[in-house]
């Protein structure tokens, strides 16, 4: 299976309901491809902060109110018993937790009693646009996250924020946290986004130099990404909307100024993917129209070709009719001449090289093809003030 193959697998998979319809809401039906959980425990606060890889959910309680803040962090959603003890621990509601193991959910904000649910994605671009789910709850001085899978992820400058005792992050709370994470993934769109900004440019300079049906793929495989990119942004800008305008007791006022920050990049992160949008449906129609120029170029050739052998054509025909002049002085008398075979050599070749004096005074081949399209029907240059004599008169 190609690479192309099995990116189009995997996003089936992810759009893909696991629960069987009429069961019981709040049933957490994880994917058995789904990797096992990796659970990582970030408690901090002004005294100093702690980062420790866990192996159980039950570890996380000697944490629990004796840090001010504790970041639970899950990679991977393979394993309901694990996720399911995590639920019971920070008391998340399980239709909360059902929308974490059913990955294909739109950004949103849904408040649980005292707990905000909120799913963003992450994404990043190798190959192909790959995009992550990301489920985020917060409560009361915690902050529990669920990824897909292991490995990768763009929170990495939020824990080496909190690991720098400098950082204003532990003198705030868990809603600070919760906007930093936000931050992170939003702002991690602009790199993808001047990725595909050097793609476009690249098949670009492709689509007027010598375009392929290959770089046509490429352009219609860039459309496809950037309109998955706008239906997962534009909804993220709409959650982070919703956590400035709500009345939400866990965010405080202070916290409500950088999540205005961040709903300004997501607005402005919408208007680039616009531009190169319709910057790659600029592309199409310059491939299209470059393909239609190679083929009137090639015509052109064909033609200028096939227009030479018309009227030499037309002279060896006259002389294959073998005419006699012992019938008549009037059978063709050039054939008992003794240049009569370097004459009508010499008249052809004059005969193409003065078609293609007239082709190129014409401006129909060579250097003067572009005097047409600046000039008048002859191909001589127009004269300015006499245009412009002519548009006063009018």
């Amino acid at each position: 299976m190609g690479k192309r193959s099995k990116h189009r697998e995997r996003l089936r998979r992810r759009m893909h309901r696991r629960s069987k319809p009429g069961v019981a809401p709040g049933t957490i039906t994880v994917d058995p491809a789904s990797p096992m959980p990796e659970m990582h425990v970030v408690a901090f606060g002004p005294q100093g902060s702690v980062q420790k890889k866990i192996a159980s959910p039950d570890e996380v309680r000697e944490y629990l109110g004796n840090w001010p803040v504790v970041w639970l962090n899950v990679d991977g959603l393979g394993d309901a018993a694990t996720l399911h003890r995590i639920a019971e621990i920070f008391k998340l509601h399980p239709l909360a937790m059902e929308d974490v193991v059913n990955v294909h959910q739109r950004a949103k904000v849904e408040q649980y009693g005292e707990t905000q649910f909120v799913v963003a994605h992450m994404v990043s671009l190798e190959e192909h646009l790959d995009i992550e789910q990301i489920s985020m709850f917060l409560g009361k001085g915690f902050v529990v996250t669920f990824q897909e899978r292991p490995g990768w992820d763009c929170l990495e400058p939020v824990r080496e924020r909190i690991r720098n005792p400098l950082s204003r992050m532990r003198q705030h709370g868990a809603d600070f946290l919760l906007y930093s994470l936000l931050d992170a993934v939003i702002d991690h769109n602009f790199p993808v986004l001047e990725a595909y900004g050097e793609r476009i440019e690249d098949m670009e300079d492709e689509v007027v130099a010598l375009p392929r049906a290959e770089t046509f793929n490429r352009i219609h495989e860039v459309k496809r990404e950037l309109l998955h990119l706008r239906r997962i942004i534009w909804p993220q800008r709409e959650a982070i909307n919703a956590l400035i305008r709500e009345p939400i007791d866990q965010i405080t006022d202070e916290t409500r100024l950088y999540l205005r920050d961040c709903y300004d990049h997501a607005v402005r992160i919408i208007d680039v993917v616009e531009t190169y949008r319709e910057m790659a449906s600029d592309l199409t129609n310059l491939y299209l129209s470059s393909i239609s120029n190679r083929m009137n170029e090639i015509m052109k050739v064909l033609t200028v070709i096939a227009t030479l052998f018309i009227p030499l054509t037309f002279i060896v025909g006259i002389y294959g009719m073998n005419f006699h002049t012992d019938e008549s002085p009037w059978n063709m008398p050039e054939l008992g001449w003794y240049y009569g075979y370097p004459l009508c050599m010499g008249l052809m070749a004059a005969i193409s090289v003065g078609q293609l004096v007239f082709f190129y005074r014409k401006g129909w081949i060579g250097a003067g093809s572009g005097k047409r399209a600046e000039g008048g029907a002859d191909g001589e240059p127009r004269d300015s003030s006499t245009a412009g004599n002519g548009e006063a008169r009018r």
